[in-house]
């Protein structure tokens, strides 16, 4: 028998509703202009080879000459907007198979079965202090959706059991919310222009400043959107783990990722300046760094109101940790106590496996920059 999801839509702001599906007009109306005028160029290129056909037969060099000038720009043009409509992006990192980490999966099936969201169908492991949620047709253009889940091993190393179920709680909220029923198809479209309007500034460089003044509402009122679906998917995921974890977890987040930002990936690259090649591995290093490194002692020297106040958010369009804490009526407040981490519990036999992936990645990123500085201190 099937098992009904019927999601847990809380609907915090009138606006939202509305607002999605203006841009989503927006985006169809855009989506269909660009295809229109890609069928447009196409049209002419082959009118125009026709017509230089005709002017060679009839002894015409310069006229032909015109003519196929004009068929390889409208060619050229033509190619770049169907380069618009290229695949869906493909999910980044490590494919975690479920045999691998079953309990995990049991976890993820059983956050978005009670939230409500689409079914997880793979899990990958990245190198990023982030998680999220994608969907994508299985063949790129076409297909039956699949679901990805996306969560960074930095993540994993950094927050405990209770408080990974709260992240991935705030990514299945966003799920339920975005890509349930008709409103995934606006949630589809939304994310297909901006690609669109993407690569379009990358295929033509000369008119991307005249989209970008032209597209200002669109931008804006995107990141209006999006701030409001971060409100209503942290009231989702406090109504399901509590408000109080959620909170305690968000700070856990900013203080982990200060402390990598700020001490551990710093202290990794000092090393450029005394050795040829790093005689740690930090993804290998990274959850006893974050274990030994992260001090709770340390945080009564920190005024962490103040730096609730100044810390970044991890991506700009992000309400503030302030303004979620104050939305969700919690107190901001850092963990008492250090408890075991997700990655012991979820992923310890894979650790060394997806350490050393991200390890050689990681060098072969940095393996220039860091022999340069080790020349300029050879040479000092």
């Amino acid at each position: 028998m099937k098992e009904s999801r019927t999601p847990v839509i809380v609907r915090m702001f009138a606006l939202r509703p509305r607002l999605a599906w203006r841009l989503a007009g927006v985006a169809l109306v855009g989506i269909g202009t660009v295809a229109s005028l890609a069928v447009l160029a196409f049209a002419i290129m082959v009118l125009a080879f026709s017509r230089s056909w005709e002017a060679l037969n009839e002894g015409l060099p310069l006229t032909a000459g015109g003519w196929s000038l004009l068929a390889v720009i409208c060619g050229i043009s033509s190619g770049r907007m169907v380069f618009l409509f290229g695949l869906s992006p493909s999910p980044a990192g490590v494919r975690v198979p479920r045999l691998a980490a079953d309990a995990f999966y049991q976890l993820v099936d059983d956050l978005a079965r009670r939230i409500g969201a689409a079914r997880i169908d793979r899990v990958w492991v990245t190198g990023d202090m982030n998680a999220m949620v994608m969907q994508r047709p299985r063949w790129g253009w076409v297909g039956p959706i699949e679901t990805h889940l996306m969560i960074g091993l930095p993540l994993v190393h950094s927050v405990s059991r209770s408080q990974l179920a709260a992240v991935l709680a705030h990514e299945f909220a966003h799920l339920a919310l975005q890509r349930h029923g008709v409103g995934a198809v606006g949630a589809h479209l939304r994310a297909w222009w901006m690609r669109v309007l993407d690569r379009g500034c990358e295929a033509f460089p000369s008119i991307g400043g005249w989209l970008d003044q032209r597209l200002r509402p669109f931008y804006r009122d995107m990141l209006r959107l999006t701030r409001i679906e971060e409100f209503e998917a942290d009231h989702i995921a406090a109504r399901l783990v509590g408000a109080g974890l959620l909170g305690e977890t968000l700070v856990e987040l900013s203080l982990k990722e200060r402390f990598l930002r700020q001490d551990y990936w710093p202290k990794v690259m000092a090393q450029s300046s005394a050795q040829a090649r790093p005689s740690i591995r930090p993804f290998r290093e990274m959850g006893l760094g974050v274990e030994t490194g992260f001090s709770r002692l340390s945080l009564a020297a920190l005024d962490i109101a103040a730096f609730a106040e100044e810390a970044p958010e991890m991506l700009p369009f992000h309400p503030s940790l302030k303004e979620r804490l104050r939305a969700l009526r919690v107190p901001l407040r850092a963990a008492v106590a250090d408890r075991p981490s997700a990655a012991r519990h979820y992923f310890a036999p894979l650790l060394p496996s997806l350490a050393w992936v991200f390890d050689r990645a990681w060098w072969l990123e940095v393996r220039k920059a860091w022999r340069s500085q080790q020349s300029r201190q050879d040479g000092v």
